[in-house]
Parts: C-alpha cells; sequence; structure tokens
C-alpha cells in the first residue's frame, strides 16, 4: 500500500524558546520521498534529528524567535513498515498510570465492568464501550484533560478516545499505549491518536473513533500518552498556535476495516 502524507502549520515566538517537533514518519516506514523545511520568520531553521527508542523522530531546534515559524513536511511511503520490536521494560512501563491515563483512578471501574475478560476480547469490549459511550465531538475537550474527564464528559476527540482506552486496559493489567499517526480516509484530516495493547505476543491497533481504516495508517510517534507524541513541544516564552493542514491519502481505494480483524500499526 502505497501513502502519500504531508502537514503544514505555524506558530507565532513571542519570545525565545526551544522547539521539539514530531511531525514526521516515524524511522521503521519505507519511504520513497520525504521533504522537511522549518523557518522562522521566512529564513530557514537548522534542526536535529533525535530517533527515539519506538522510532519517533523528533526535529529539535533550539533558542529560536521572537517570530514566526513554519513547518512543511510530506512524504511518499512505499509499502507497510515492520512493527516496533516488543521491549520487554515497556510491558512494566505501558501498565503504569500515566500523566493522561490515569489507570490507577480508573481501576476500580474498569474491573467492575471488564474483569471477566482478558486478552483479545478485552480489547474488543473496551474499544466498543468506548466508542459507542463516548461522543466524538470536535472541540470538546480541553489540552489538559485525561482519560477521567472524558469519563465523565461522554465526549472528546480521538486523543480522548485513545486515553479511555488505554487507561481502562491497563487498569485491568493489560499494555496499552498512544500513537500518533498520519491516517488516510480520516474526517476531519488532522494528525489522528489511536491505542495499541499488548495481546499474543505483539501490540494491535485499537480505534475506539473507527474514523479510519487502521491498516492504512502511518506511524508518527509513540508513547505513555499524549504527553510523548505532541507534534508541537515549546520550551521557554509564550507561542501561539496558528493553522495546521495535514495531508494523508493512499495510492488508490482505501482498504476496507474490519473491526474483528486485529491490525498491526507499521
Amino acid at each position: 500500500m502505497d501513502r502519500s502524507v504531508s502537514c503544514r502549520f505555524d506558530a507565532e515566538l513571542d519570545g525565545v524558546s526551544d522547539v521539539v517537533l514530531s511531525f514526521a514518519a516515524a524511522e521503521a516506514a519505507t519511504l520513497a520521498s520525504e521533504s522537511i523545511a522549518v523557518t522562522l520568520g521566512g529564513s530557514a531553521v537548522e534542526v536535529t534529528e533525535l530517533v527515539e527508542e519506538h522510532g519517533s523522530r523528533l526535529h529539535v531546534a533550539n533558542r529560536l524567535g521572537p517570530g514566526r515559524l513554519e513547518v512543511t513536511y510530506s512524504a511518499s511511503i512505499s509499502g507497510r513498515a515492520d512493527p516496533p520490536p516488543v521491549v520487554p521494560i515497556d510491558l512494566i512501563r505501558y501498565t503504569r498510570p500515566s500523566r493522561y491515563c490515569e489507570s490507577d483512578r480508573l481501576a476500580p471501574f474498569a474491573r467492575a465492568e471488564f474483569g471477566s475478560l482478558e486478552g483479545l476480547d478485552l480489547v474488543d469490549a473496551v474499544s466498543s464501550w468506548v466508542g459507542t459511550r463516548i461522543a466524538y465531538i470536535s472541540g470538546s475537550s480541553r489540552p489538559t484533560d485525561g482519560a477521567v474527564a472524558t469519563l465523565l464528559a461522554g465526549q472528546g476527540v480521538c486523543r480522548d478516545f485513545a486515553h479511555l482506552v488505554v487507561a481502562i486496559l491497563r487498569g485491568c493489567d493489560l499494555p496499552a499505549r498512544l500513537a500518533s499517526v498520519y491516517a488516510p480516509g480520516l474526517q476531519p484530516m488532522d494528525f489522528h491518536a489511536v491505542a495499541e495493547a499488548y495481546v499474543d505476543g505483539a501490540w494491535l491497533v485499537v480505534d475506539a473513533t473507527c474514523l479510519a481504516p487502521r491498516s492504512a495508517m502511518v506511524r508518527i510517534a509513540t508513547g505513555r500518552d499524549a504527553a510523548d507524541t505532541a507534534f508541537l513541544t515549546t520550551i521557554g516564552d509564550r507561542v501561539d498556535m496558528g493553522w495546521l493542514d495535514v495531508m494523508a491519502i493512499t495510492e488508490g481505494p482505501l482498504p476496507a476495516d474490519d473491526v474483528d480483524v486485529p491490525v498491526r500499526l507499521g
């Protein structure tokens, strides 16, 4: 499956900040072509690429600003990447509670609701429950909301769905984590967030929104929750986000997505 992805966004740096960008396809992606451009006030900015243990590629620039930061990225991806290897420490890390996935607070609910299930049956039940009980409403949540807030509000966006799935699964002692992805077929188009659950020796994609076919998704970053996968992180003075355009398409028809068939994210 060949896919094309791109993003364009800008931000106004009021002062001086270190900037960490996470928009590039993960290291394992089979890239046919790729272009990255970062400018400040129209002048090119030199960025350093850092690769995290799961292949997330961070592009870092220090002491930028003030001025308008603009980022443009495009890539063509041929075929599907091999999933990152399973790291034993992850089975501990991704069973612990985290900033946006408060599995310790949700454990009593998770076990009362799903405690009789395990493995793929547990994953399917949690995904279905979240997908039917939580309403997808653009702009309905705050960037600081976690899984508990989503459960109480009964609404959210993709990252809220993913956080709640992850927290419930961890509350049932099943390792789960978050991945940011490009998602062909997603409407409205944006960066997308999905969960991954560890079942039978592999990480499987869990997308309770069912808004895009899982097999067409392109991994960007992987982590405990959105704190590890944000496309823009700044350290320093005030930064105001501007516009954001994301594109992800397949060459040819979108694949069908049978929710009963496990899918691994490349």
